[in-house]
């Protein structure tokens, strides 16, 4: 009997993912190009399971049932393109490649179109859930050539995480280069929880004096209101957790972080739409700023650098942080949809946003309470363009305003860095704006480059340009070709 679908590379992630359809029932064709771990893994973890081995991708495509379906889980870019080189010759029209790594959706985008011409039907699948969730249910956003959806929808759905309702977090996002696109607006809104979930941890053991038990105590709470979510119970692990001398071992591990590119081509893709997409992208550079360790060490002794003690009730400070860090967690979630609308619009993907929402519900690093009211918003009103004109996310956005501007004050007074909360609630006054200061910023333009304006007193779409200095001359540069 041959096998359902063929995986390629044996890392943890492959193993893994390879493990949980073996459970489903599908019969798994294994290949690793360092074939030693073919054996190893079949005498290993997947020792009495009904896994197959393959020693060469000739052997791979002969024990697979037409059309064959193969998952890549290498490392993206050229590994990717090197082994669908290699598959190409053995391949018939009709068979399947799935990409499962960390691809950049442009890349998927090309390899959907260059394989659709050779027949090979292309999915780019982004996958969710780090070796846990490879194992016992990812979520899974497959994009690309939707003739290959029928085929592999019931492998995929069928190992993906389950919602409460038993719905899988697993469905079609779109063509191209949809499904990886939503998985790097997943990872970029991963940087900024992570990165608030640490802003809120300072403020709390270097402004409030509270020790790894106490913040331990509050996170477990926190995780029973509506912060409730996979970092945050990660969270309350990592603080709880004691080295062999019994000491936090949180506070042994270096201060620099690192990254692979997900969060940095979030913050490009906004910029290149034009989506001000505030809170991940100062994410991706707080990351940035903790890699210069040494540097930061030297400039802390010339400034003299030091966090001052935040007075007055604790346990009343702590409440104005939970809420200051919903409202923000809120806006990370709204700005990634806005990016997510803009490029489905771009690119004429017609994503479902809600659906794109249930995708993230369990499984993911991001999983949470409230993507469940995510997704009520948009099936509620498709057009929705920002997610705090829900009503539901309304009020807490205007419930917490307070105190999140409490605790976003207190910090910069107290000289606690905290680029996500403060650019959260910046970009929601902006947001909220009906005049900006930007009259200005449009005067300040056609005085030097004569961009020309638009005016209040007239209808939009008639430019105005002024010779303000009396020698500019009248000639605006949108009249021009140089």
């Amino acid at each position: 009997m041959k096998g359902d679908i063929g995986v390629i590379g044996l890392a943890v992630m492959g193993q893994n993912l390879i493990l949980n359809m073996n459970d489903k029932g599908f019969k798994v064709v294994a290949f690793n190009r360092t074939t030693s771990k073919v054996d190893d893994f079949l005498n290993g973890p997947a020792k009495n399971t009904h896994v197959i081995g393959a020693h060469s991708l000739q052997e791979l495509v002969e024990k697979l049932e037409s059309p064959r379906k193969i998952m890549l889980m290498v490392r993206a870019g050229a590994v990717v393109d090197e082994f669908i080189e290699h598959l190409l010759p053995l391949l018939d029209k009709g068979d399947i490649i799935i990409d499962g790594g960390n691809a950049n959706y442009p890349d998927s985008t090309r390899r959907t179109r260059e394989l659709a011409e050779k027949g090979i039907r292309f999915v780019g699948a982004g996958v969710s859930g780090g070796e846990e969730g490879a194992r016992n249910g990812p979520s899974i956003m497959p994009g690309g050539n939707e003739e290959a959806w029928p085929y592999v929808k019931p492998i995929l759905q069928a190992i993906a995480a389950k919602t409460p309702a038993g719905e899988p977090c697993c469905d079609w996002v779109g063509r191209d280069g949809a499904g990886h696109f939503v998985k790097m607006v997943h990872n970029g809104i991963e940087y900024g929880d992570m990165q608030l979930i640490c802003e809120a941890y300072q403020f709390m053991k270097d402004g409030l004096g509270l020790s790894y038990d106490e913040m331990h105590e509050i996170f477990k709470l926190w995780n029973t209101t509506e912060l409730d979510s996979y970092l945050i119970q990660i969270t309350t692990d990592i603080l709880g957790f004691k080295d062999e001398n019994g000491e936090p071992l949180v506070e042994k591990i270096l201060d620099t972080a690192g990254q692979k590119g997900t969060g940095k081509w979030t913050g490009i893709n906004a910029l290149d739409l034009g989506i001000p997409l505030t809170l991940i992208s100062e994410a991706v550079f707080a990351r940035c700023v903790s890699s210069f360790k040494a540097q930061r060490v030297e400039a802390a002794k010339l400034f003299e650098s030091r966090i001052s003690p935040i007075e007055g009730s604790k346990t009343e400070w702590v409440e104005a942080l939970r809420e200051a860090l919903l409202a923000s967690k809120i806006i990370s979630y709204a700005q990634g949809f806005m990016l997510i609308r803009e490029a489905s619009e771009v690119n004429d993907w017609a994503l479902n946003y809600g659906n794109t929402a249930l995708l993230w519900r369990e499984g993911c690093i991001i999983r949470s309470a409230f993507l469940g009211n995510i997704r009520d918003a948009y099936e509620a009103n498709p057009d929705l363009v920002f997610l705090g004109g829900d009503d539901y996310f309304r009020r807490i956005l205007e419930n917490c305003l307070p105190a999140w501007r409490k605790v976003v004050a207190k910090s910069i007074e107290a000289g606690i860095p905290m680029p996500c909360m403060a650019s959260a609630i910046t970009f929601l006054d902006g947001y909220t704006s009906a005049r900006l200061p930007a009259n200005l910023l449009q005067a300040q333009r056609d005085y030097f480059g004569a961009h020309t304006y638009e005016r209040t007193d007239k209808p939009r779409g008639e430019f105005f340009h002024t010779n303000w200095t009396g020698t500019g001359g009248d000639t605006a540069s949108t009249t021009y070709d140089v």
